[in-house]
């Protein structure tokens, strides 16, 4: 695994694009300044459920922000998609962001087909899509399966439940684990921290283990800072007590917030570039060779059917 700590400290702006889906009402906004720690998606009105219900469509928006993560500068660009789930029937909102991810791979496929490039082509690939879960406590939703299916072949999925605080630790690790065992019966690829025994160091590995027992990660998202214990910190203030955003024994957040913007944004862009957009590239270049030949031999037809034609 390609390490990116070795890099820290260098001059060079990496570029990083997310996309971030689930329903109205579930804090992907305040999720996304808080790990940004930046007003990064601005405040909407339908940001209010009952609002949200008036959309129809998935209106897909993208909004850049620059990042300082131990260190490591980033440009993240990070894709929301504000009236995903609805509508009663979703099955339009799935194409809608499938052909999103992979418009973005046509733009790549066509740049690459040039003979002489643009040295100013900006690569808006999705290398991660973080997938919002409402906490139900009880299973995932037959949307939420259907979205991982068909999306998991085109980009890595990272399944987030939001608003964990509203759990208590035991309803959490069930849920964590009903969630888990329902993606392995559908088949659902995630990225799931791979490792290689024979080429990572122990470390690498033991992290990833860590990493991948996590899943699907415990998100809490705030817009407030508190004073706690003489700190500053993200929270969430409740009459029985204080959620800190950053605190790994109340979330996940702090760990999710290191794999997207410091110790996995490598592993995650050659895991895009080279399995992922890959096979998508090859796909696609099959489809067009077979439209080839087949028109070649509708136009070998039409010429033997023409007067005169031995």
């Amino acid at each position: 695994m390609s390490d990116m700590r070795a890099r820290r400290g260098g001059k060079k702006t990496f570029l990083f694009n997310m996309i971030i889906v689930g329903q109205a009402g579930l804090g992907k906004s305040t999720f996304i300044n808080t790990l940004t720690n930046h007003p990064t998606i601005p405040k909407r009105q339908c940001d209010d459920p009952a609002q949200c219900t008036l959309e129809k469509t998935v209106d897909i928006q993208a909004y850049t922000v620059e990042t300082d993560e131990d260190g490591m500068k980033m440009q993240l660009t990070v894709v929301d998609t504000p009236g995903f789930g609805d509508n009663i029937d979703s099955s339009t909102h799935f194409n809608e962001i499938l052909s999103y991810i992979e418009h973005q791979y046509d733009d790549v496929l066509a740049e690459q087909s040039k003979i002489k490039r643009n040295p100013k082509f900006q690569d808006s690939r999705i290398h991660v899509l973080l997938y919002f879960i409402p906490p139900t406590g009880h299973a995932l939703r037959e949307i939420d399966i259907e979205l991982m299916k068909r999306l998991c072949g085109r980009v890595n999925i990272l399944p987030c439940i939001a608003k964990a605080d509203t759990l208590t630790p035991k309803e959490l690790a069930a849920f964590k684990k009903r969630i888990m065992e329902a993606i392995a019966v559908n088949e659902i690829q995630l990225f799931d921290f791979p490792y290689d025994e024979n080429e990572d160091d122990d470390e690498t590995i033991q992290e990833n283990l860590e990493l991948r027992s996590l899943l699907p990660f415990a998100v809490v998202g705030s817009d407030d800072t508190l004073l706690v214990n003489g700190r500053t910190l993200r929270a969430r203030q409740y009459p029985w007590g204080i959620v800190e955003v950053e605190n790994m024994k109340h979330c996940d957040v702090a760990q999710l917030r290191s794999v997207l913007l410091s110790t996995h944004v490598q592993e995650l862009k050659e895991l895009t570039h080279d399995v992922i957009y890959e096979a998508y590239r090859s796909e696609k270049l099959s489809q067009l060779e077979g439209l080839a030949e087949k028109l070649a031999e509708l136009n070998m037809q039409a010429q033997e059917q023409q007067p005169g034609s031995v």
